[in-house]
């Protein structure tokens, strides 16, 4: 006999968990005095949404369910941030929730909600869980829908008294991955599609790769010459610097990029679904209907043919359609060999930032700066706002598993992001990019770093504004400020007082040695850059985009 909360730890173990996030709730007692005995580590977040979203990163990087547990009510409505991320972002999560007990369910009790209809569709499965001999059904059933056809985040709510019953239960199974390869009759189709193009090109997104699946498609490329653009916050897919690299296919696209695209006679789009941002709001590719002759590559059946009708359909996972597309053979030299140089050389000229700009503090020479210094594997996490232009223009990206930023554009993910990729890859560096709104989101996740020893380097970027925003609104209405400007703390003086390092950058000079400082500190820590608010974007300034207005 074992309670309901022993076999939601076993279930775990049984599927290869190691950590898990979590707020603790006294709905859930049961999992926490299980987790007391088991080797799982588990570490205690600020917040919820923080918790998520960690979760989120864990999935994001290694592909298997990360693990969240938050208690009822407010616990659970904070957790749907990073839930909703998951969902967008196609990310393997599974989030357990402490639920009121069965007797007082449908009675409007303390913190009860209804989960079914409240994460309906933002999770990919929301169940609850009545039974405690059903939980290692149940849970071993969450991490199969976690992660087959296109991933996604799983809820599972645990009424109190079901965690507190002993009952006898089968031991749990580990679940067992799916994997969707492509037809033969697809392949053939492919290879005659490529072997009629003139201009052809590749665009990877998505997930369900793996550090194999990446290394094929790179070898595809050379293969083929083909040119090959990363989605939207993807650009971990492909490497940089490779001669076959052409851009990163997203917000603020490079138009010598887009030109191309929009030119292709074949676009071959592997994983990704080519949503609203990647596609220039459906003008890269036209929706329903695009130009291109479309060979649309996904693991979820369901994916094909939703937005875009394609030429080819081709239901399979990245990771197995690159090893079976490395089979295939091209009939003598590609004719667009050149065009493929030539997009690679825009790429490098569009990524080389600008080394001036309004104020003191200028970003092209700190990018130009970190770019030196980093490793090829250090994780760069940022969240949402115009500071992460900087990022994801200027960074050249040459490692899989090294990127961790949501397509979903939410704020604040960042900070908890670099919190689970440390505890992830303790023996890597691991920077988190965060704008001064975007960092008091969830910045209380820097204590989480500061308690479980992990030394994050978290560069915010302060302009004393909501800067997407204001941008927008100096736009669409010029001069006439409102609910934009900010009142910010000393973020040094605030992660001294966490317990971690402090630097304040006013100067461009400044950067490199408090950089290296907060390197050699050992300690969590915050460079604050004191940003220009004019300095809005790379190539245009807040008062030239009022002026254009």
């Amino acid at each position: 006999m074992k309670t309901g909360g022993q076999l939601i730890v076993e279930a775990l173990e049984a599927n290869g968990t190691d950590r898990i996030f979590c707020v603790p709730g006294e709905s859930y007692l049961a999992v926490l005095d299980a987790l007391h005995d088991s080797s799982i580590r588990t570490i205690v977040c600020r917040q919820e949404g923080g918790a998520a979203m960690m979760a989120d990163c864990q999935g994001r990087l290694t592909g298997k369910p990360g693990i969240c547990f938050v208690t009822r009510g407010p616990g659970a409505t904070n957790a749907s941030a990073g839930i909703h991320i998951a969902m967008q972002d196609s990310v393997p999560l599974i989030l357990f929730i402490g639920q009121v007990a069965s007797h007082a369910k449908e009675r409007e009790a303390f913190q009860e909600v209804d989960y079914k209809r409240f994460f309906g569709d933002i999770a990919k499965w929301v169940v609850e869980i009545d039974d405690a001999a059903r939980i290692p059904e149940f849970v071993t059933r969450a991490f199969a829908v976690a992660t087959s056809g296109r991933p996604g985040p799983v809820v599972i709510s645990l009424p109190e008294d079901m965690l507190t019953s002993e009952v006898e239960a089968p031991e749990a199974l580990p679940y067992t991955p799916v994997e969707t390869y492509p037809g033969e009759t697809e392949l053939d189709a492919l290879e005659m599609l490529l072997a009629g193009a003139k201009r052809p090109f590749v665009i990877l997104g998505g997930t369900r790769w793996d550090e194999q699946a990446v290394a094929r498609m790179r070898a595809i490329a050379e293969t083929w010459s083909l040119p090959v653009g990363c989605s939207f916050r993807r650009q971990m897919l492909f490497d940089h610097l490779h001669p076959n690299y052409a851009g990163d296919v997203g917000i603020g696209i490079n138009p010598k990029l887009a030109a191309q695209i929009k030119a292709a006679d074949v676009v071959l789009l592997i994983g990704g679904r080519m949503g609203e941002m990647p596609s220039s709001d459906y003008t890269l590719l036209k929706s329903p209907y695009p130009d291109q002759a479309l060979v649309h590559v996904h693991a979820d059946a369901g994916e094909l043919g939703r937005v875009y009708r394609p030429t080819l359909a081709i239901n399979a996972s990245p990771a197995a359609f690159v090893e079976a597309f490395a089979r295939l053979r091209l009939a003598g030299a590609p004719s667009w060999a050149a065009e493929t140089a030539k997009a690679h050389a825009a790429y490098l000229e569009w990524s080389t930032p600008p080394q001036t700009g309004p104020g003191d503090v200028h970003m092209g020479p700190i990018m130009d700066y970190l770019e030196k210094v980093l490793p090829e594997d250090a994780i760069l996490a940022n969240g949402a706002g115009n500071y992460a232009t900087w990022v994801h223009r200027f960074h050249r990206s040459r490692r899989f598993a090294t990127q961790a930023a949501p397509t979903s554009g939410s704020m604040g993910y960042g900070t908890p992001a670099a919190v689970a990729a440390k505890a992830l890859h303790p023996d890597r560096e691991v920077i988190a990019f965060a704008g001064d709104g975007c960092f008091l989101m969830n910045g209380q996740e820097f204590a989480t770093a500061v308690q479980y020893d992990l030394p994050i380097i978290v560069i915010v970027v302060n302009n004393g504004i909501y800067g997407t925003i204001r941008m927008h609104q100096e736009r669409e209405y010029p001069s006439r400020v409102v609910a934009t400007d900010l009142k910010n703390p000393d973020f040094a003086a605030l992660a001294r007082a966490y317990g971690g390092h402090g630097e304040t950058v006013a100067k461009t000079a400044e950067f490199a040695p408090a950089f290296e400082r907060a390197r050699a500190s050992g300690k969590p820590a915050i460079v604050e850059i004191k940003l220009d608010p004019e300095a809005i974007t790379p190539t245009r300034t807040l008062t030239q985009i009022r002026d254009k207005a």
